[in-house]
């Protein structure tokens, strides 16, 4: 019989990388947590973490077990939901998502959420991917907005998951320049063409895209601006402070004086989707999804 808690603390080792740090999280002793450790590996006869002077890494069977923490983890929650459910006798449904996408998408897959299931109360927190997909693991979100570039999702979906990914839309990445620009009137660029420019960001996550899509094409960028908002990042175009590279979705409210400008293939791209569990009998999940979909495709055909 493997132990539920040994679990728990695998899972923390693994999200901390160290037995230290874990122990901080878990409010015990370093000597504590590796004690855990060690009689969660006699129990199943295998190595689970690898120990070295920069900390730990989990083993193959390290993983798979880190798999199976999440996936009690998350039932659990699910149960107790579900128990809380039978008091109020209305279905709790939290959601996570990222700025743009959840600005876009989510208000008319709600109306038709709550229009098939009009008893479901519905809680959304705003959350960027890498924080997103992790909460829909551990069940204390149903299911996550989210997105990733050209690498694999972050913390997302692998061959222990239960995490499921429902792919929803395409959503490339343009440069947004003063319309007085002398490339604004361009009808595509490539990248290495703006190698020269200073740039103006709405996120982080696009610039170190950017970063790496630039030393590629053997430029590296001058950044004159780093926010977290793309309408800020397109403000800061407007007055001049350089250029920005914005997706497609957070083009909106316009800005007067602004041009939006394709990049020529390859063209640096978010893939956007849903996490969720679908394993689990969740009405109200695979409405919301469905009607996520309606929405990327509308949106899609404008």
């Amino acid at each position: 019989m493997i132990d539920v808690q040994r679990l728990r603390v695998l899972r923390t080792v693994a999200e901390h990388g160290s037995f230290n740090r874990a122990a901080a999280a878990l409010h015990l002793t370093p000597s504590a947590v590796s004690q855990q450790i060690a009689a969660l590996e006699r129990s199943i006869g295998a190595q689970v973490v690898a120990r070295s002077t920069r900390g730990v890494t989990l083993t193959p069977a390290g993983r798979i077990m880190v798999g199976a923490a999440e996936s009690v983890a998350a039932e659990l929650e699910h149960a107790r939901q579900q128990v809380d459910r039978l008091g109020s006798g209305r279905t709790q449904l939290t959601i996570a998502t990222f700025t743009s996408g959840g600005r876009l998408l989510l208000p008319g897959a709600l109306d038709r959420l709550t229009t098939a299931h009009p008893e479901t109360v519905v809680h959304v927190r705003e959350s960027e991917p890498e924080d997103s997909l992790p909460l829909v693991r551990q069940g204390a979100v149903d299911l996550a907005l989210a997105y990733h570039f050209d690498g694999p999702l972050p913390g997302g979906p692998g061959p222990s998951s239960s995490l499921a990914w429902t792919a929803l839309m395409e959503d490339p990445l343009r440069v947004v320049l003063p319309e007085a620009h002398p490339l604004a009137g361009r009808e595509a660029l490539d990248i290495v063409e703006l190698a020269a420019e200073p740039w103006v960001f709405g996120c982080l996550k696009t610039e170190t895209y950017l970063r790496r899509y630039a030393e590629r094409a053997g430029f590296h960028p001058e950044v004159r601006g780093t926010t977290t908002d793309y309408f800020f990042a397109r403000s800061l175009v407007a007055a001049g402070m350089g250029i920005s590279l914005i997706p497609s979705i957070a083009q909106t409210p316009r800005i007067a004086g602004l041009r939006t400008i394709p990049i020529a293939p390859p063209t640096p791209t978010r893939h956007i989707g849903v996490a969720a569990i679908l394993s689990r009998d969740h009405a109200q999940v695979r409405t919301l999804i469905q009607a996520l979909q309606v929405q990327a495709a509308a949106l899609d055909e404008t």
